[in-house]
Formats: structure tokens, C-alpha cells, sequence
């Protein structure tokens, strides 16, 4: 199963200037100021931090600098892969990219890790929102550099806007859709003007986009895959680094946003390495030598019963749980009705019939999971029960056009009696399948012209073998031609990349305030046929585009919740997506050789930006 994603609007936090104006209090930005120079734009609500403020309150000013930190990422972006890398373009749809690239780019605004929904200026000191509200003009940091020591200006990021528009990775051309221009009006101002279609948050996703160099890219094909690092603006920049094994991101000395209120406190190792590997286990025997300094844990197997070796017993390396962030989260099976035999939503309801979670969280999981319900898991966007009076009054406008059961209790996912194979929930999948016309012949189903029904899950870990298997045991055994595939890391970026399975898994986490632009990738129209988005299962339905229209449209976190409950409803009526297990904490084993502070903050967790090396600590493991 893919890794749970983190967003591009959560991982840098630096700072704005002291001198321009902030929102008003409980001023939202649809009622943000016109025409007037702002230092932070915020979804609901005000800034968190006033204008004098030195640092984010979880970052560690004080906090020394130096040393390694070696691990594994947990999550990524755009075309990143964990498991190997070929490119070093992460902008594009072509390769397999090393996480944490993002670290060597800045944006022109970033978020703060303790606000669901506000961003600060970063390489804009200030941005005026025009009085129509279809403009916003940036005014850049002279003092903004790449690391090639060249001078960042709005040419550069203009160029970068119309690149993205054009050529760019799925997650970053399809906020840009009702871009209609990017224009240098001098060296430090820049305008971006929408076409008046936007959602009045597009904004948000547009501002902490990475910004390249025009000149680099003047010699460079943007869509190429090349090992030749670009120089960046962000705190660290590419240093050693060998395809599919590893890559060093070393701090940048240089860095021109250093001395920033609130980069205070951030970035304190001189170099974060990246391991690969093919699979969990050998990472796992590496983390057990040292030769990984942290590891998120995503297997309840091995949390349950593999760490006791020595360094465990000794206290050198720490076993602790840390809260998951407040953002709505999703974990389960996509199904590809691309593909004609899975466009009924009752095959798919069948489908889901045969996992048996109570019997998988038991003799699997250990008990540590929970059965995952919602597209929006964790969150106050989750629906529940019937709908509620706000909810209803969306779902009338939509009456006729969407199944009456919608109207009731929200769909659930089905609790077995914990045998791993319920007779009840099989006998229900067999109508189901029988009613979607599907023929059930000698204990296996066909279609009208004799094909037999075939379903193949996808997955490039073998650490989810022992799970899948009695899964698909159990769509065997009621007459699906079944199978789990397990390629390697190159091909299931190509696959899933190109839309080519049956079923595969997903995990992701989103930005706290999901706005249109980040929804669409995953459930609209527009994205079902563009490869490399995140729309795995093919939605395309109508009323779902109204819905992610109407997120954009929200006003108020008030009006925003029942339109998301909404969403959530239909998509979990529809079976799109298939949830399956999930956690409430990060299951976290490291290394005890560093300071960090606590709490961890609500909407992030960048270890590798918010950790550092303690001395003493180090000494006393033998890792100074």
C-alpha cells in the first residue's frame, strides 16, 4: 500500500515580514482586505502569529546544529518514490524522484505547522489581493538567492507558474487550471492574475509552489529525466547521492533565509541521508545495526514482535507512539472502473465484502487497528450517522441526482463475526455480483461473453503479502479469478502512474483545510484521465465536481464541514475507494541520540526539519 503523502503545504514553515498588514481578527479570507499589502493569508480565522512574533512556537531556536540524520521517509510528493530514485526532477511525471527534494525549494509562502489553514510570506514579503479578487501581486525578498548564488527574482517565478501550467506534475498543474497568467512586473514584483473561475482559495495550493530558476532551465529540458541536480532556493541543496541507494542533502551554509523570524529553530542537521530499499525488512535489519537513525513503523507485525533485539533491551533505541496529526486522512483499496468490469458499484461493494477486518485485525494486526471508514478519517469532515439539517439542505439540491439512500445512515463498512470467512457477507457479495449481471458458473463468475472475472492486487511490498492473501482467498472462494501481483518499485510507479491494475492501495494524509484544487486531484473529473493524479479509482461523476466546486465556494469553516460530509457520503456510497485498517498514533522507533521538542506540532511532523543531534546524548551511544 502506498505510504500515507504529505502535502506541499505542510513542509517548510518560514517566516513574513514585520512591516505589512495582518487580518483583522476573525477576519476569513474570503473578507480579507483589498488592495492592501498582507503578510499572511489565513482560509478561517486570523494569523496565529502577530506581527513582531521571532519563531514558531515548535521550533527550537536554541537548539545546536550539525551532525546526520539517516532514515527512510514515511511519506512524499508529486513523482517521489521511497523505494529507488532515477531523476532528480520532482516536478515532472516522468521517474521515480528521491523524497524530500521539496527541501531544496522555496515557495512564496509557506505554512505555519501549528494552523490548519494559514500561510505566511516566504520569498514574498507581502501579497495585495486586487479588489476583484482575481489578482495577487507578490512583492518579492531582494535579498532572495538560489544556491548557485544567482539572484531569485520574479521573472523566475513567473516562468515557474507558466512551466507548471504547461508541463508540470498532476498535483501541481492541476491547482493552476484557472491560472490565466503569470506576469514579472518588475524584478521583485510579481502578478498572478485567475480567471475569475477560481476558488477563492486557489491561492493557498498556488503560493507554496517550488520556484525554479528561469536561467538553469534556459539549457535544461523542464520534462527531462536527469541526475543534474538544479539549484535550488531552499535550505538544503542536493550533495552526494548514488541511483537507488542513497542521497545527502546537505544544509546550505549560504542559505539566504537563514536569519528569517521563524526559520529560527529549523533545519539543524547539516546533512539528512535517504536509504533505499526494496522492502521493509532489510530497512528494518539496517535500523536494528544503526545504520538508520529513525523509523516510522508500518508494520503491526513488526511493531508487535520484533523489537526486542538488544539495542531495545538497552535503551539505545526508544519505542513510543506519537499523536497523529488533526488532518482528515484516508487508507483504503482503489478499484479502476477504467476498466468496464468494475463499474457497477455493487461488483465493488462485493469486493469489500470479502476483506474480513475483525478476523485480519486479530490474527494479523495484533489488535493494533482500527477499521478506516471515511475518505476523511480523523476529522470533523468525516460523516456519520444521517445527515444533519446543513447536510440535508446541500443533498436537496442534488435530489434525482444522486442514489435516495443517500438520504439515510452513511455507508459503513461491514463488521464480520471474525471467522476470516463470514458466510453471510459472502452469501450477500454472490447477490450482489449475480445483480450486477455477472454469471456464477461451477464457483466462478463470468460475464455475458464467458470471460471469467479477473482481479489482480497490486502491491511492490512483500510485507503485504501475508495480509492481501486471505483477501483474495476469500474473493476466490466466491468465484473471483483473484491474484495478488508483486512487482518491483519501477514498475508499480509506472503502473499506477499510467492508471495499468486492477486494485491497488493508497494512503494520505491531507492538508487540514482541503480546498477545491487538492480535492480535485484525487475525486474530480478532470483528473480521471490525466496520468499521474490521484484519482487511482477513475471518479467521474457530476455531482461530485459540483461538491468540490462547493468546497471552493465555503466562506466559513461552518459552511465548508456539511459539504465535505456530503462529499464523504457520496464517495463511500459509491465504493470508489475501499477503506480498510488505520491509526490513531505514528508507531516510531529512533535512535536515542537527539532533542526534540514537545509537544510534536498538530498539522506536521518533519523530523528531519525539526529534530537534532544531542551531544551527550550521541557520546553516550558511541555517535558523536
Amino acid at each position: 500500500m502506498t505510504t500515507p503523502m504529505i502535502d506541499r503545504r505542510s513542509f517548510l514553515s518560514l517566516s513574513g515580514s514585520a512591516a505589512i498588514a495582518a487580518f483583522l481578527p476573525g477576519q476569513a479570507f474570503a473578507d480579507a482586505r483589498t488592495d492592501t499589502p498582507l503578510r499572511g493569508l489565513s482560509a478561517f480565522g486570523e494569523l496565529k502569529y502577530p506581527v513582531d512574533f521571532t519563531h514558531f512556537e515548535y521550533a527550537s531556536p536554541d537548539a545546536p546544529k550539525g551532525g546526520t540524520f539517516t532514515f527512510g521517509p514515511p511519506n512524499w510528493l508529486f513523482n517521489q518514490s521511497p523505494r529507488t530514485f532515477n531523476t532528480l526532477n520532482s516536478f515532472s511525471n516522468k521517474g521515480d524522484a528521491p523524497p524530500r527534494m521539496e527541501l531544496c525549494f522555496d515557495s512564496l509562502m509557506t505554512s505555519a505547522l501549528d494552523e490548519p489553514d494559514a500561510i505566511y510570506g516566504l520569498v514574498a514579503e507581502s501579497v495585495t489581493i486586487s479588489h476583484d479578487r482575481n489578482s495577487f501581486t507578490f512583492k518579492l525578498r531582494p535579498e532572495a538567492r538560489f544556491s548557485d548564488g544567482t539572484p531569485l527574482t520574479a521573472d523566475d517565478v513567473a516562468f515557474t507558474y507558466l512551466t507548471f501550467k504547461e508541463k508540470g506534475h498532476p498535483d501541481l498543474l492541476l491547482g493552476l487550471n484557472e491560472l490565466k497568467d503569470a506576469v514579472a512586473e518588475d524584478a521583485q514584483t510579481l502578478r498572478l492574475t485567475f480567471s475569475g473561475k477560481h476558488s477563492a482559495r486557489a491561492i493557498l495550493d498556488a503560493a507554496t509552489m517550488p520556484i525554479l530558476s528561469k536561467a538553469w532551465y534556459a539549457d535544461h529540458d523542464f520534462s527531462a529525466s536527469t541526475l543534474e541536480p538544479p539549484p535550488g532556493s531552499g535550505p538544503y541543496k542536493v550533495g552526494r547521492f548514488s541511483p537507488a541507494q542513497f542521497i545527502e542533502y546537505e544544509r546550505n551554509a549560504d542559505y539566504w533565509a537563514r536569519d528569517l523570524a521563524v526559520n529560527r529553530g529549523l533545519n539543524h542537521f547539516d546533512r539528512i541521508r535517504i536509504e533505499f530499499y526494496r522492502d521493509r525488512q532489510p530497512e528494518f535489519e539496517a535500523f536494528k545495526k544503526g545504520e538508520l537513525d529513525w523509523r516510522w513503523e508500518s508494520s503491526s507485525k513488526f511493531w508487535a514482535t520484533e523489537y526486542n533485539f538488544p539495542a531495545i533491551q538497552e535503551k539505545k533505541v526508544v519505542k513510543r507512539t506519537f499523536p497523529r496529526e488533526k488532518r482528515p486522512s484516508m487508507q483504503s483499496w482503489a478499484v479502476n472502473q477504467r476498466r468496464e468490469r468494475f463499474r457497477d458499484p455493487r461488483v465493488r461493494e462485493a469486493i469489500a465484502l470479502c476483506f474480513d477486518f475483525e478476523w485480519t485485525n486479530k490474527n494479523l494486526f495484533y489488535d493494533i487497528y482500527k477499521r478506516s471508514q471515511s475518505c476523511f478519517g480523523g476529522s470533523d469532515f468525516e460523516a456519520r450517522g444521517k445527515p444533519s439539517a446543513d447536510e440535508l439542505a446541500i443533498l436537496e439540491r442534488y435530489r434525482g441526482r444522486v442514489p435516495e439512500a443517500i438520504f439515510g445512515e452513511v455507508v459503513t463498512m461491514p463488521v464480520s463475526d471474525g471467522s476470516g470467512r463470514d458466510r453471510k457477507l459472502f452469501r450477500r457479495a454472490i447477490e450482489l455480483m449475480t445483480e450486477a449481471g455477472f454469471k456464477r458458473e461451477n464457483g466462478r463468475f463470468s460475464d455475458k461473453d464467458g470471460r471469467p472475472f479477473d482481479l489482480e492486487l497490486l502491491t511492490d511490498s512483500e510485507g503485504f503479502i501475508r495480509i492481501y492473501n486471505p483477501f483474495v482467498q476469500n474473493l476466490r472462494s466466491i468465484g473471483f479469478n483473484a491474484s495478488v501481483r508483486l512487482v518491483d518499485p519501477v514498475q508499480y510507479q509506472a503502473r499506477t502512474l499510467n492508471f495499468d491494475f486492477d486494485m491497488m492501495g493508497m494512503a494520505v494524509m491531507m492538508v487540514a483545510t482541503p480546498t477545491q484544487d487538492s480535492l480535485s486531484t484525487m475525486f474530480s473529473s478532470r483528473s480521471a484521465g490525466i496520468p499521474g493524479t490521484r484519482n487511482y479509482p477513475g471518479t467521474a461523476d457530476p455531482v461530485i465536481d459540483a461538491l468540490v466546486e462547493e468546497v471552493g465556494k465555503a466562506r466559513s469553516r461552518a459552511e465548508l464541514v456539511p459539504v465535505l460530509q456530503v462529499l464523504d457520503r457520496l464517495l463511500r456510497l459509491r465504493r470508489d475507494w475501499i477503506p480498510n485498517w488505520t491509526s490513531a498514533n505514528h508507531l516510531v522507533a529512533y535512535w536515542d541520540r537527539f532533542g526534540f521538542k514537545e509537544p510534536k506540532p498538530d498539522y506536521g511532523f518533519p523530523i528531519e526539519t525539526l529534530w537534532w543531534v544531542d551531544e551527550e546524548k550521541a557520546r553516550a551511544l558511541g555517535k558523536a
